[in-house]
């Protein structure tokens, strides 16, 4: 279940430049997911699960653009960060998409390594990542997790999650069996720092009713009181993906 890569998905039709990245992130120890459009995109996240980062050209072939194509993944995943690449030279443009969803940006041409350097510097602000979220996570034979599509099957029966508390999971099960504090996890799941620990509290309480058999005696999600949440490692019977 626990492995040490890092999934880097390239969103780029320019066969070339994408070529030079996925050479250059794959010299660096990176597993590269290649998309040449927005729905390409979309469907490997549906099938593959979640990357650990996406690099995202704002122009993109199709009726889905760059933009849009980083709101319909934060949208349903905010944990995933993303880094967009540009050949607009108007700062507004970069300035407008780190606001709304960007990590960080780079501008054509560029240099393959300095492309790397960013994803290096992004990713280490994150925590680390030594759990890569399959499409389907299967903690025992009560709880099926599906990540990528936004949704949990409790005893076979479906259970649509939000955005937030896929954010919430995806974090909790990339750290299994550790303690993740509560100011990490604001950090990571509200970056824009709009939330505080009561609201995390809420979203908590509201995913364990979802979760678990007894909320109030919770199995899969502890409170460590004072530090914060952890996802009970020893549960899992089987990882999916």
């Amino acid at each position: 279940m626990h492995d040490q890569e890092q999934r880097i998905l390239i969103v780029e039709d320019d066969v070339a430049l994408h070529q030079v990245l996925n050479k250059w992130l794959k010299l660096h120890g990176y597993t590269v997911w290649s998309a040449y459009s927005a729905e390409e995109a979309l469907n490997m996240i549906a099938n593959r699960g979640l990357p650990h980062l996406a690099l995202i050209d704002l122009r993109l072939p199709g009726k889905l653009q760059g933009f849009e194509l980083a709101g319909l993944i934060k949208q349903k995943h905010r944990s995933v960060p993303i880094i967009f690449i540009t050949a607009d030279k108007d700062s507004k443009t970069a300035v407008e998409g780190l606001t709304k969803y960007a990590d960080d940006y780079v501008r054509k041409p560029f240099d393959a390594k300095e492309v790397v350097a960013r994803v290096k510097r992004v990713l280490s602000r994150i925590l680390d990542f030594s759990y890569t979220a399959a499409p389907m996570v299967r903690v025992d034979e009560r709880l099926v997790i599906d990540l990528a599509n936004g949704r949990a099957f409790v005893n076979g029966k479906q259970v649509q999650l939000t955005p937030i508390e896929v954010s919430i999971l995806s974090v909790l099960l990339r750290h299994a069996g550790t303690v993740v504090s509560s100011d990490a996890l604001l950090r990571r799941v509200w970056p824009e720092g709009q939330a505080y620990e009561e609201t995390l509290r809420v979203h908590m309480h509201r995913l364990r009713k979802k979760l678990e058999e007894n909320p109030k005696k919770p199995r899969y999600i502890l409170t460590e009181r004072g530090e914060g949440y952890l996802f009970r490692a020893n549960i899992f019977t089987e990882g999916m993906g």
